[in-house]
């Protein structure tokens, strides 16, 4: 795409980059200036390099300090809505990697896209009077400029591939269905996705290279075989039926309707743009220091729960034991971001998430608003489609500048109007929202070796947040550790 065409379309770079923060530095040029938002990555630097702040005397006492106003801590609050509690968030905002955006009215996703149906997830934004809309429609890919339609089920045979590449997706497909691949979950977490891939054709590892990144964090050879062949057998069962369900806007609703609840009755005990820089666990109480405003605050708490990434918890909860921090440094996370291209006309409606291997700056694509064009009286005035873009660690410095962040959104607008005739056209505005660690890789022994030891909780400290549970990053996992981490914290209240 020219530079004079670029101009005519408007570029909005959103999401704070040091959700994830600290951010390594180096990953930029020695003369680059970053242009993240607000001091509190600055001060995320600083715990990062070890720095000691000043901690003044505690002003206040909480039953409970939960640290981390994503999904999961933000459910941690919502159960412990009863106690006398301090929830204290990093960014601007609410809800953090996943939460709701509009474009004049028209919502759409910046995280997550879909609820398992009766999973604790869609319970849960069931339970807070959230409609649940049927997605109902596997997922499909493009490839060599053909759409397939369910590309692990009925269209199979169809695959934009050569037959004998063909013949090797069904082979693979069909043998994996004949593993007891739970019966042996805890021998497959340890292996390679590769392992099994040996002796089929290379697309079909390529294909994977595609998929693991969005949904797991990793290419194939990185990717716990476990995880990868139990996805074989949702997507691929002879007798399936599509469970998976939306809310209206995205899963960032939840987060949404979460931040609104505790709002409504508990907004004193609620603080925003608040960097955490130590937790400090006393005989009778743990101390919480954290920056807002530039200044710095202690309160003490009778139980923490930390529901922040675990290598951010492991830089600023002093005394974790030794072990449980070697295990988190086996965890590595990946930068992130989500182009969403806007249309005011429709481009493309033939799927909800559509798989784009074959070397393309983003891995899928999703329709905001599948789930609610076909309701009675819907127009469609906006086509929204949400382009998620994992990366590689060492671009994670592209995501620090408006610019870097606008090459990446050009990148992904390129591929995408190379992937069909009808989608080379270009959007009226192109939104990145940016993160630079939101995501943990499920690499091998991850889920069976590396998490169990993570999140043990030490005398007052509990450990939340969607690294802590496995086997993949989710909105379910999160609200799963939640739920945990407010039974290990009532039972130090309860004495």
């Amino acid at each position: 795409m020219s530079t004079n065409r670029r101009d005519f379309i408007k570029f909005v770079v959103a999401g704070a980059v040091a959700a994830g923060c600290p951010i390594n530095l180096t990953a930029l040029p020695a003369d680059a200036k970053t242009e993240v938002d607000g001091e509190h990555n600055e001060i995320c630097h600083q715990v990062r390099d070890g720095h000691t702040f000043t901690r003044p005397a505690s002003s206040a006492n909480y039953d409970v300090v939960i640290v981390g106003g994503g999904v999961s801590g933000m459910t941690a609050a919502y159960l412990l809505r009863d106690k006398h509690f301090l929830l204290l968030e990093k960014e601007p905002h609410w809800g953090g990697n996943s939460y709701l955006e509009e474009f004049n009215g028209t919502p759409y996703a910046t995280g997550g896209a879909f609820l398992e149906l009766g999973g604790n997830a869609a319970e849960f934004s069931k339970s807070l009077g959230l409609e649940q809309l049927p997605i109902a429609n596997w997922d499909g890919m493009i490839l060599n400029g053909k759409f397939v339609s369910d590309c692990w089920g009925d269209n199979i045979d169809k695959l934009p591939y050569p037959q004998s590449v063909r013949d090797g997706f069904v082979k693979f497909r069909d043998e994996v269905l004949k593993m007891d691949v739970m019966g042996r979950a805890k021998e497959l977490d340890l292996l390679p996705l590769t392992h099994f891939t040996k002796g089929y054709p290379q697309e079909l590892t390529e294909w994977w290279d595609n998929y693991g990144p969005s949904n797991w964090g990793a290419k194939a050879a990185e990717t716990s075989a476990m995880i990868a062949l139990w996805e074989v057998q949702n997507i691929g069962a002879k007798t399936r039926k599509d469970d998976r369900v939306t809310l209206p806007g995205g899963i960032g609703a939840l987060n949404r309707r979460l931040s609104e609840v505790l709002t409504e009755k508990h907004k004193e005990q609620l603080q925003l743009s608040a960097t955490i820089v130590a937790v400090t666990q006393q005989k009778n109480g743990v101390d919480v220091t954290y920056v807002v405003n530039g200044e710095l605050r202690t309160v003490t708490a009778k139980a923490v729960i930390m529901a922040t990434p675990k290598f951010i918890t492991a830089r600023i909860v002093e005394g974790m034991p030794s072990a449980q921090k070697d295990a988190i440094k086996k965890m590595h996370y990946i930068p992130y971001a989500v182009v969403n291209l806007i249309y005011d006309k429709p481009v493309f409606n033939s799927g909800y998430d559509t798989w784009c291997p074959g070397g393309n700056r983003f891995t899928d694509f999703i329709v905001a608003d599948w789930t609610v064009r076909k309701q009675a009286g819907y127009k469609q005035k906006y086509n929204i489609l949400s382009c998620y873009t994992p990366m590689e660690a060492d671009e994670r410095g592209y995501l620090l500048t408006e610019n870097g962040s606008k090459m990446i959104a050009e990148q992904v607008l390129t591929d995408f109007k190379k992937l069909l005739p009808e989608t080379n056209v270009d959007p009226i505005e192109v939104h990145i929202y940016r993160r630079g660690h939101p995501m943990y890789k499920s690499l091998p022994g991850n889920f069976t070796k590396v998490q169990p030891l993570t999140r043990v909780p030490m005398e007052r400290i509990a450990f939340a947040n969607t690294d802590s549970e496995g086997p993949v990053s989710s909105t379910g996992e999160g609200i799963k550790a939640a739920h945990r981490a407010v039974e290990e914290v009532n039972k130090v209240l309860a004495g």
